[in-house]
């Protein structure tokens, strides 16, 4: 079994079969909700949080990405729904959708890529950025619970024109 990439591939629907699709369910949305399963009763305890990672391109689309998209879509979607349920708890649960993070997979592939850069801000995240926006969500955010924290740029700001 090779699981799925994380960032999507260009792939029509019409391509796409019902075991790759699973695959990406797996990956990006159920391995999550395990994690979270697993972690809960310890949360409880000490009233901790979880931060789930999700995507920019779950809120507002991507072409040729359907899969990608719909588990991305997903996460958020669980993440509130996880918020509402533990809050009773003392339970945090939030997420963070990244846009374009400079990666090194992004290297490779911004060569090939029309502006990698497109944000408000005129530049890509970094790694370093999700790492501070997680941990203010973790530690100094105890008035945040099921939000998802859009990390990017303003990229999703005046989307249409810029692609």
């Amino acid at each position: 079994f090779h699981p799925p990439p994380a960032d999507p591939p260009e792939e029509q629907i019409d391509d796409v079969t019902a075991q790759h699709f699973r695959a990406l369910l797996d990956l990006n949305l159920v391995g999550y909700f395990l994690m979270a399963k697993s972690a809960l009763p310890s949360l409880r305890e000490t009233r901790g949080n979880i931060i789930n990672i999700s995507s920019l391109v779950g809120i507002i689309g991507q072409r040729q990405a359907v899969p990608y998209v719909a588990t991305k879509g997903a996460v958020t979607a669980m993440t509130k729904a996880m918020a509402v349920d533990e809050s009773r708890y003392g339970v945090r649960v939030n997420s963070i959708s990244p846009g374009n993070i400079w990666t090194p997979m992004w290297a490779e592939a911004a060569g090939q890529t029309a502006s990698p850069g497109a944000t408000l801000l005129g530049r890509m995240g970094t790694a370093e950025e999700c790492a501070l926006a997680a941990i203010y969500l973790a530690a100094e955010g105890t008035f945040c619970t099921g939000i998802d924290l859009l990390l990017s740029g303003g990229a999703e700001l005046a989307y249409g024109p810029k692609s």
